[in-house]
C-alpha cells in the first residue's frame, strides 16, 4: 500500500480552509489505495454551509452503485446525518459520518482526531485511509454519533476558550502579568491544550485564523438546535455563542476563535496585557 505523503496532507489542509477543493484532494488521495478505498468504491461528501452535494441534481447519490461507501467528513446535524445514512443504505451502500478535530495544524501533521459513526465493517474498510489523516481514530457508534461527538467536542472547546479568556482578562485587569499567570496555571489542574495554545494567542494578540469564529458559530448552532430537539438545556453554550456573535458583529467573524476574548475585553474595558 502506498503511503500518503506529507505534501498530500498539506494540500488537504490548504484546501480545507474554504472546502472548495477539499473533495478533489481527498479523492486524489483515495486513488492511492487500490483494493482498499479506491475512488470507484468510496465517495467523499462535503457541504459548504447548508448546500449539500449528496442528494441534489447530479449529486453523489445519483452516481452510486451497490457496495459503494460514502464518507461524510463535514460537521453537520446528527439528525440530518441519520436521515442521509438511511437513504444511502437503501441504495445498498454504506455511510460513515467522520468529522474531524485538530485544525490546520493537525491536518498538515496527519494527526487529526477522527470521530466516526457507522457500521464496523464500513469503518474497517475506510480505516487505512483514516490512518493517513489522523492518529486518534475512534468508531464511537452508529451513524450520527460521529457528528454528535464532534458537536460535544466543539462545546468543550468553546467553553474552555471562554474560561481561559475570562481568567486572563480578570488576572490582567487585577494587575498581574497574564503571561506569567498562564505559565503558572499550566503546572496545575487548570492546564489544558487550549490554555497552552489559545491562551498564548490571547496574550500575544495573534488572531490569524486557525479555526474561524464563524465556523465555531455554526457548530454551536448545531449544538443548540440539537439541545432544543432533545429538551436539553445548554446555558453556558448559549452564553458562549452570544460572545461569538458579539465578536462577529464587531467584524471578527473570520478571526481565530481565540479572539472570543475580545468580547470579554470590551465588557471589561481592558485588553489582556494592557498596563
Amino acid at each position: 500500500m502506498t503511503a500518503v505523503e506529507t505534501n498530500d496532507v498539506s494540500r488537504v489542509a490548504e484546501a480545507a480552509r474554504d472546502r472548495s477543493d477539499l473533495l478533489l484532494e481527498l479523492t486524489n488521495i483515495s486513488k492511492r489505495f487500490p483494493g482498499v478505498v479506491a475512488l470507484e468504491d468510496v465517495d467523499f461528501e462535503l457541504r459548504r454551509g447548508e448546500v449539500h452535494v449528496l442528494f441534489g441534481e447530479n449529486g453523489v447519490a445519483s452516481g452510486l452503485s451497490k457496495g459503494k461507501l460514502v464518507i461524510d467528513m463535514s460537521s453537520i446535524s446528527p439528525i440530518a446525518t441519520k436521515e442521509f445514512a438511511k437513504k444511502i443504505n437503501d441504495l445498498g451502500c454504506d455511510y460513515l459520518d467522520a468529522p474531524v478535530s485538530g485544525g490546520e495544524v493537525g491536518a498538515k501533521a496527519a494527526s487529526l482526531t477522527i470521530m466516526v459513526g457507522g457500521e464496523e465493517k464500513a469503518f474497517e474498510r475506510a480505516k487505512p485511509l483514516f490512518e493517513r489523516m489522523g492518529k486518534n481514530i475512534t468508531l464511537v457508534g452508529p451513524n450520527g454519533v460521529g457528528q454528535t461527538t464532534k458537536v460535544a467536542n466543539q462545546i468543550v472547546v468553546a467553553l474552555t476558550i471562554e474560561a481561559v479568556g475570562e481568567a486572563l482578562v480578570f488576572a490582567s485587569k487585577a494587575g498581574a502579568d497574564p503571561a506569567k499567570v498562564r505559565l503558572a496555571l499550566m503546572g496545575g489542574l487548570a492546564a489544558s491544550r487550549i490554555l497552552e495554545v489559545h491562551g498564548e494567542r490571547m496574550i500575544k494578540r495573534t488572531f490569524a485564523p486557525g479555526f474561524r469564529i464563524e465556523l465555531h458559530q455554526k457548530d454551536l448552532n448545531l449544538a443548540l438546535e440539537g439541545a432544543k430537539a432533545l429538551g436539553v438545556s445548554l446555558p453556558n453554550t448559549s452564553t458562549t455563542q452570544q460572545l461569538f456573535n458579539s465578536c462577529a458583529a464587531n467584524g471578527g467573524a473570520k478571526e481565530d476563535h481565540s479572539a472570543l476574548v475580545r468580547a470579554l475585553e470590551r465588557m471589561a474595558g481592558h485588553e489582556v496585557g494592557e498596563k
